[in-house]
């Protein structure tokens, strides 16, 4: 590469016609500031609002890694390499978590990458492997910084930022205010960027009472008067959202689990499942409040509320996103108490006695044992899909590809026909595996 593109480019690249405020005041802050701090609420296009900046810095002149970010989760690591990529800077990027084969990243890192991105504890472990050299990092992110801070992350970001010698820019974002900045850090006068403004304009809360502790009935009486609309139903225990998972199951309503106790691939097919609407209902810890790639959602509850202010705050967050309108519901007993940082009572949603259950997903997703590794596709995927499983433009939905497999949604009536026509079929040449990804959940060591 001999020139990089520019940032009008890179823009076109992702259709976006314009920055947002947020956005645009980065660019600015970061091009006369050597340290920033970005404070912005999930689905404000913080990504972006840092990954450019990023960008203005890399040198296409450089064989090293030359910039760093760190994240507290795989799943945010993946959805910031996906949104670089899909930039088309030129530049290689890595992505480095737990759970990820690390014979596959020793073999991405054989060639330093541009950009690396990843979990501290995955970094450590390549730095104690020797497997990557940061003397020339010239840039570190410390994105969803609070969220690192709370899951107990301190001691591997001091480790890694202590090998950073070369260091001349640091961007911190969070989307918590009240965060103290650990001098492991480095920070010196950083600006700080404000976007963090409350409650979002089209949120609507309600409150959902119960006449049973459990309260599992009336979650299902919620989910049948909501319909089928997405909605994410939030847990403070993992083993809660086990039993409310197979009690929704029991009853008819199909859903996906969501945790940290998970396999990541299947924590993956999940997030797939439910970007493409093969499953609509996503019962998670709060795991999923932030910091991942999944679409607005029309309404979030709160079966179990969460503890802090902070945690009910990033959950709403899920929903009324960039000017949207959303629901949230407290789901309480009747005879609990509203938490103190609950300052205004919210209006009580009377709900139906009848139980008309929501339709199924019009969406099936099919799991394809090959992906970017082997040389395929999305375009490889639509064109066999169509012309073996004789499918209909309308009746293929959203596709994505992993290193080693991949996802397409199909129309749920024609999923078994497609499995039947592509039996025996080849893609470029290769046999795949193609089947209903119905992966069963393995927990993994804490």
């Amino acid at each position: 590469m001999s020139d990089k593109p520019t940032i009008e480019q890179l823009l076109n690249n992702v259709s976006i016609e314009s920055l947002n405020d947020m956005q645009e005041d980065s660019l600015a802050a970061n091009a006369k500031a050597s340290d920033v701090i970005l404070l912005s609420p999930t689905g404000s296009g913080k990504t972006l609002g840092f990954l450019l900046p990023v960008f203005q810095q890399l040198s296409v002149s450089s064989n090293s890694i030359q910039a760093l970010v760190l994240v507290p989760s795989r799943e945010l690591a993946l959805q910031i390499e996906s949104v670089f990529k899909s930039l088309k800077t030129g530049f290689k990027v890595t992505c480095c978590y737990g759970g990820h084969p690390m014979d596959v990243e020793e073999n991405n890192l054989a060639q330093s990458p541009a950009l690396l991105i990843g979990t501290p504890g995955r970094i450590v472990d390549h730095i104690n492997r020797r497997n990557i050299n940061l003397d020339d990092v010239k840039t570190l992110v410390l994105d969803e910084f609070d969220k690192s801070l709370e899951m107990g992350f301190q001691e591997d970001m001091a480790i890694i930022i202590g090998r950073l010698t070369g260091i001349k820019k640091r961007i911190l974002t969070s989307a918590t205010q009240a965060i103290k900045i650990p001098d492991f850090t480095g920070m010196q006068s950083p600006v700080t960027l404000n976007y963090i403004t409350g409650q979002a304009s089209g949120l609507s809360v309600k409150t959902v009472l119960s006449d049973t502790k459990d309260k599992f009935d009336t979650l299902l009486r919620l989910l049948c008067q909501i319909g089928n609309e997405s909605v994410i139903v939030f847990c403070n225990q993992r083993d809660e959202v086990e039993n409310v998972c197979a009690y929704l199951t029991e009853h008819g309503i199909i859903n996906n689990n969501f945790h940290g106790g998970l396999e990541q691939r299947y924590r993956e097919s999940t997030l797939t499942k439910f970007r493409n609407g093969s499953t609509n209902v996503l019962v998670t810890t709060d795991l999923a409040a932030r910091g991942l790639d999944i679409p607005d959602v029309k309404h979030v509850i709160h079966y179990q509320m969460p503890h802090k202010i902070d945690a009910f705050t990033h959950r709403n967050g899920r929903t009324a996103r960039m000017g949207s309108t959303g629901n949230a519901y407290m789901l309480l007993h009747k005879d609990v108490l509203l938490p103190d940082y609950i300052t205004s009572k919210p209006d009580i949603l009377k709900l139906s006695d009848q139980k008309v259950k929501p339709l199924l997903p019009q969406w099936e997703t099919l799991f394809i044992s090959a992906g970017k590794k082997d040389k395929i596709n999305k375009i490889d995927i639509v064109g066999f899909l169509s012309k073996k499983g004789l499918l209909e433009k309308d009746e293929l939905g959203l596709i994505e590809v992993k290193d080693q497999f991949a996802y397409a949604a199909v129309k749920r009536n024609k999923v078994e026909s497609v499995i039947k026509l592509v039996k025996e079929e080849k893609i470029k040449g290769r046999k795949v595996k193609i089947e209903v990804a119905r992966e069963t959940p393995k927990f993994e060591a804490e």
